[in-house]
């Protein structure tokens, strides 16, 4: 294999993403330690912090049952903005359209961008747009960024997992990655399943009111889905993981298709849960609040953190053995978001 060549899973969220940021992106441009490559960068500006982030969008295809690329594009940044504990204000849109796109495709995202934004409480300030030859893309795809505002003064990142934390997640896992796996496949499910994309700043809201400084870590367990995203996290926080798989919520048509297609949920893409790590004697009180807000109904504690073997993650099977958990190796569903 030519190790000069980019491949489809450099932007898979795992591994070889990782590796392609380690050794190449993140040393080039900014030289940022592990501890502080969060879901935003928290810049701090006359004494005021702020949150900014950036994001791009090539999902295939572009609608799929629970929403399209627009309302993805529009929740992807509120969501990453949130994740570090700001208050999204406003987001830039870049478009990239191929010749002979749909205007009629076209006009149905922009709306759907609109509506969004709307529902998150954020404004779409600038944007740009740009056309390019056919074949050059595929159709469209979407380029944020985004800026938030604190209105407290907590610090929230990857790096602040501590011995004793309990890990929340907000719901079932999985949904979002098989919604668009199983329309880009044309597969013929009983029961649709819909991608779980949405914004998660009202419900973030709600856990800072109730846990505060006991809340440690948020993070939307997007491409590579919990595992990954657990992974990054023990590595930042250099502390050791413990799932328990009877505790992970899973919807009963995820699970199938996970099974047919030999996929595990825990690597399947998410665009509307997060996960949070909390302080043992405040995760109760944080999880009963997640429940009352409608993204977090489905809420579960899955695991726990500890101090031993710094950067490992495990789960403890329905069966009752343990195994190891990795970062997503190569890219299990391309184009996912």
């Amino acid at each position: 294999m030519n190790k000069d060549l980019i491949l489809l899973g450099h932007g898979s969220g795992g591994k070889l993403s990782h590796q392609l940021l380690d050794e190449l992106i993140i040393p080039t441009l900014s030289g940022t330690p592990v501890s502080g490559q969060n879901d935003a960068a928290v810049i701090t500006h006359d004494g005021r912090r702020l949150a900014f982030t950036t994001d791009s969008y090539v999902v295939d295809p572009i609608f799929f049952p629970g929403g399209d690329i627009g309302s993805l594009a529009v929740h992807g940044t509120v969501n990453d903005l949130a994740m570090v504990g700001a208050q999204p204000l406003c987001i830039s849109v870049g478009l990239i359209l191929e010749e002979g796109f749909s205007r009629h495709d076209l006009r149905l995202i922009l709306e759907s961008m609109r509506r969004a934004a709307d529902r998150a409480g954020v404004t779409i300030a600038t944007g740009d747009t740009k056309v390019v030859a056919r074949g050059s893309a595929d159709r469209i795809f979407i380029n944020t960024a985004g800026i938030g505002v604190f209105e407290h003064e907590l610090e929230l990142g990857g790096g602040n997992a501590g011995e004793g934390d309990r890990i929340i997640v907000s719901g079932t896992v999985g949904d979002h990655g098989i919604a668009v796996l199983a329309n880009r496949e044309g597969l013929e499910l009983e029961t649709e399943v819909l991608s779980d994309s949405a914004p998660l700043n009202g419900l973030v809201a709600e856990i800072l009111r109730e846990g505060g400084d006991a809340v440690h870590v948020l993070r939307d367990p997007t491409r590579g889905g919990v595992a990954t995203t657990l992974k990054e996290i023990a590595l930042q926080s250099q502390v050791s993981v413990t799932l328990l798989e009877r505790s992970i919520p899973v919807h009963p048509q995820v699970r199938g298709v996970c099974a047919i297609l030999g996929l595990d949920p825990l690597y399947v893409a998410n665009e509307g849960k997060l996960l949070a790590i909390v302080a043992p004697d405040a995760a109760e009180r944080v999880l009963e609040r997640m429940r009352i807000h409608p993204l977090g109904k489905d809420a579960a504690v899955i695991g726990g953190v500890t101090a031993a073997e710094a950067g490992r993650v495990r789960m403890e099977t329905v069966a009752g053995g343990m195994r190891g958990v990795e970062m997503l190796a190569g890219e299990q569903l391309p184009r996912i978001c």
